[in-house]
């Protein structure tokens, strides 16, 4: 994560501590690793990328949910990435759940018309005790997978907890911290929304992964 840590813009004020969720020594270390030379930002090493994800390319990170559906799609560049685009598709509580899988498909589409990334980075499947939520969940994934390999890409899956210890360096940081993190890494003037943070997030951590970390979701 190097190349990119070092382009953070102005740091946050350590009072933000306990609303971040970091304690004071992982808060220390995070400054640490902002304070480095800038001199190693100058180049993003090939090793530093999966396959077939180099400087110029761009990288869709994917945070499915039936309600919020985070987006995020930067482009690998110097010194740091570009954000093309982010968001959330919000579909309200009243929408019915085909709505809102119509939703997603559709404003997906139009998101990788505008900005077609190279690869796909999607939050691994987590394991929920109510069968009800993720069977919804799985059909939100679904539509949301669904055009991402109309469109030819291939999918990264990537755990949870090791994209937020790409990103923050503390696997069990909560969703404010990344999201601070996350505009800190690409420069952007606001926090993102939790969902779309959570998918810059992973795009960033795919682009910053040494090649091969992740494996490419299996073919069905």
């Amino acid at each position: 994560m190097t190349a990119f840590l070092l382009c953070f813009c102005p740091s946050t004020d350590s009072g933000n501590m306990a609303r971040m969720g970091i304690t004071p020594q992982q808060f220390r270390q995070m400054q640490e690793r902002v304070g480095r030379p800038r001199r190693a930002a100058r180049a993003m090493p090939e090793g530093m990328a999966p396959a077939r994800v180099k400087v110029g390319q761009v990288i869709l990170g994917l945070d499915p949910s039936l309600r919020g559906t985070g987006y995020g799609v930067i482009k690998l560049a110097r010194p740091f990435p570009q954000t093309l685009a982010q968001g959330v598709i919000a579909c309200p509580a009243s929408w019915a759940r085909s709505r809102c899988l119509v939703e997603i498909a559709q404003t997906l589409r139009a998101v990788l018309r505008r900005h077609p990334p190279a690869v796909c980075a999607v939050e691994g499947l987590f394991y929920a005790q109510n069968l009800r939520t993720a069977l919804i969940m799985g059909e939100a994934r679904g539509a949301a997978l669904a055009v991402v390999a109309e469109a030819g890409l291939e999918i990264y899956e990537l755990a949870p907890r090791k994209v937020k210890q790409a990103i923050v360096g503390y696997g069990a940081a909560q969703k404010l911290a990344v999201a601070k993190m996350v505009q800190r890494m690409l420069c952007l003037p606001e926090t993102p929304a939790p969902d779309a943070a959570d998918a810059l997030a992973l795009a960033l951590a795919l682009a910053a992964a040494p090649a091969g970390r992740f494996q490419a979701a299996p073919r069905v």
